[in-house]
C-alpha cells in the first residue's frame, strides 16, 4: 500500500467506526446552537432510557440516603423539567402530566408518582418528545429575548443551554446511582 493510500484507509476506517446514533422519530435537526444542543439532547435521551430500563424495577425506590432523590425520582425530575423549561416560552406542558409552569408544586406531585418502570421510561420518552417539539419550533430571533424561569430573568439561548446542562447532570446522577446498584450503563458495556 502506498504512503497516500494508508493515511485515506485510516481516514475511510476512522469515519465507519464513528458510533450511529439514529435520529428519534420526534428528533430533526437544525442549524445553530438550538441545533447543536438539539444533537446532544438527543444522546442524553438515549442513554437516560437506556439507563432507566436496565435498572432493574426493584431497585426504582433505592436512594443513596434519607431525604435525597429515589432511582423513580431522579428519572421523574429529569421528565418534569423537560415540560418546565419550555414553558418559559409558553410552551405548555401536556394537561395530562398535571405540570403547570407557574406551580413548583405540580413538578414536586409529578416526581414523586408511584410509576412501575415501564409507565417511568414512558413518561421520560413523551417529556424528550415535548422538548424536542419546543426546540425545534423554537425561532433563533427569540434567542436574545428574556423570559422569566426560577423566578429570574434569563435570555432563551441561555435557557436553552440550562436544559442541557440540567440534563448532563442528572445523567451522571442517574450513572452514579446504577453503578451503586451493580448495574453497568448499557452505552459503557
Amino acid at each position: 500500500m502506498s504512503r497516500l493510500a494508508r493515511p485515506i484507509h485510516f481516514l475511510f476506517a476512522a469515519v465507519l467506526a464513528l458510533p450511529v446514533i439514529a435520529p428519534h422519530a420526534g428528533a430533526q435537526q437544525r442549524d445553530g446552537v438550538v441545533g447543536d444542543l438539539m444533537a446532544d439532547i438527543q444522546q442524553v435521551r438515549e442513554k437516560f432510557v437506556a439507563l432507566a430500563k436496565a435498572m432493574p424495577e426493584d431497585k426504582y425506590d433505592w436512594r443513596p440516603a434519607a431525604g435525597v432523590r429515589s432511582v423513580r425520582e431522579v428519572f421523574l425530575h429529569v421528565a418534569s423539567d423537560n415540560y418546565l423549561l419550555p414553558s418559559a416560552f409558553g410552551v405548555a406542558p401536556d394537561p395530562a402530566t398535571g405540570i403547570k409552569g407557574d406551580d413548583f408544586g405540580t413538578l414536586a406531585t409529578f416526581e414523586h408518582q408511584k410509576l412501575g418502570r415501564d409507565a417511568t421510561v414512558a413518561a421520560v420518552e413523551q417529556s424528550f418528545d415535548h422538548l424536542a417539539k419546543a426546540m425545534r419550533e423554537f425561532p433563533d430571533d427569540k434567542l436574545p429575548a428574556t423570559y422569566k424561569v426560577f423566578g429570574q430573568e434569563f435570555t432563551g439561548q441561555r435557557i436553552w443551554i440550562l436544559t442541557a446542562t440540567h440534563l448532563h447532570e442528572h445523567l451522571g446522577q442517574g450513572i452514579a446511582y446504577a453503578r451503586s446498584n451493580n448495574v453497568v450503563p448499557p452505552w459503557s458495556k
